[in-house]
């Protein structure tokens, strides 16, 4: 039998330990940030019926959907997003759940477009929402987790921009272009990546609207100014329409909120050219850029959407959350060196080349693991030189070394792998003196705190 060529599709694949323990890492910091905000974990099947998934993102969404006919004939789609299962999930779990209800869910999601830089056809979303409740609270927590995240993620330089669906849909009632307002807010998400006259154009081919009314809808965007500012200039534009003051009223509570919070004005910025290309946003819309690299994209995206449940359920349960995305953030932070490339979770080699000693090389580590360190033992009596080429490859920050001097003498060398000193240690009466050594090399490389 010949061999099978081991290869991935395009668009998918395989994450080596140095790829994946950063991603682990993210992951853990944004449950950990999700759940200092009373965000419950939740999980929902990768496969639903496929019309629990057509037509509630956008004809993209639907174009780029993976789906099937199952065994029973069922037609499936693989999730597209976390956003639809979790209106179906509310919807049937409303009564047990009780409102409001707050969960953040970290799942694989699958989308059958061009891949390019930070962006495949099978990546990971890290969402997080507030279902049942129309308050403005849940719009200005909304971004307050965003912000912690980033913070909580190691970045200092970001603005999230915030816009709402509302402001965009009083001026398309008021230019005559309701009808036609899912083609123009969907060519205006398109604004940073193919310009303004190729939006104009889209806005003209695609929703009908005359050129005037295509550029008036590219002024609005264009809009600058301190929040303030912009804020004033949208009571006159909007002047009639009842959508475009809630959506102003709405964008002055949140930015107040946040202000009120502590975050700083530079962090969050009123930008009335963000659209967001799913259809079921109806209010507060965001998406974050990286200070140090815009052209990377949103890597913190999301809004309100007040009616998704309801083609669920007749029971109202209106939701605002967003998604960290995982995998374009991680390509960011490779590009700006901020990912450590280790390959290994355990901090500690326990060198082994003293077969005799067996025994003791095992209780060591045991008790190193009780004293809250990650050891790993190495498996076979090889040369040492060997065993800390093996350290250095894989990330290892201390080597225990121990042979038949050290047994005999009942010590143990620890070897910071950074400096390549050693320092010989009492093992007598336990290895409490070597998790001391080992823990004080492992906080050396902690940052000092910030004086205040």
């Amino acid at each position: 039998m010949s061999l099978i060529t081991p290869r991935t599709l395009k668009g998918f694949r395989d994450y080596v330990p140095s790829s994946m323990m950063p991603r682990e890492r993210l992951i853990e910091t944004a449950k950990r940030v999700y759940r200092s905000y009373g965000f419950s974990p939740i999980d929902t099947p990768a496969l639903e019926y496929l019309e629990v998934l057509q037509g509630k993102g956008s004809d993209e969404t639907d174009r780029q959907l993976y789906q099937f006919v199952d065994h029973g004939g069922r037609a499936v789609g693989l999730r597209f997003d976390l956003t639809v299962p979790l209106a179906r999930f509310v919807a049937q779990h409303a009564s047990e759940l009780g409102m409001p209800f707050k969960r953040y869910h970290v799942a694989t999601v699958w989308r059958g477009e061009n891949t390019q830089r930070g962006r495949y056809r099978e990546f990971m979303q890290c969402d997080f929402d507030t279902i049942g409740t129309q308050s403005v609270v849940a719009d200005i927590e909304t971004a307050l987790v965003i912000h912690d995240l980033m913070l909580a993620i190691g970045f200092d330089q970001f603005t999230i921009c915030v816009n709402n669906r509302l402001v965009l849909n009083g001026l398309l009632e008021k230019l005559g272009l309701a009808a036609q307002a899912t083609a123009i807010l969907r060519a205006l998400d398109k604004l940073a990546k193919i310009g303004a006259e190729n939006v104009l154009e889209e806005m003209q081919q695609q929703a009908q609207a005359t050129r005037a009314q295509a550029q008036q809808v590219l002024q609005l965007a264009a809009l600058r100014g301190t929040a303030d500012e912009v804020l004033q200039q949208l009571d006159t534009i909007l002047a009639g329409s009842a959508n475009g003051a809630a959506g102003a009223e709405s964008l002055r509570q949140v930015l107040s909120g946040v202000r009120a919070a502590g975050v700083p004005d530079t962090r969050v910025k009123l930008d009335l050219s963000i659209a967001r290309g799913l259809d079921y946003y109806t209010g507060t819309i965001f998406e974050t850029y990286l200070g140090p690299l815009p052209t990377i994209g949103s890597v913190c995206s999301g809004g309100r959407y007040d009616n998704l449940a309801g083609l669920f359920t007749k029971q109202h349960l209106p939701g605002i959350g967003a998604s960290l995305g995982l995998d374009r953030l991680l390509a960011a932070m490779e590009e700006l060196g901020m990912v450590e490339k280790v390959a290994t979770p355990a901090s500690v080699l326990l060198t082994y080349f003293a077969p005799d000693h067996l025994p003791a090389y095992l209780q060591l580590a045991a008790q190193l693991r009780a004293a809250g360190l990650r050891v790993e033992l190495y498996p076979e009596a090889k040369r040492l030189g060997q065993q800390l080429k093996y350290a250095d490859q894989r990330g290892f920050r201390v080597a225990l070394v121990a042979g038949d001097d050290e047994w005999a003498r009942r010590t143990c060398q620890v070897k910071d792998l950074r400096t390549g000193e050693s320092q010989e240690v009492n093992l007598d009466p336990d290895a409490e003196p070597v998790a001391q050594a080992i823990h004080a090399i492992l906080s050396s490389d902690l940052p000092a705190p910030e004086e205040h």
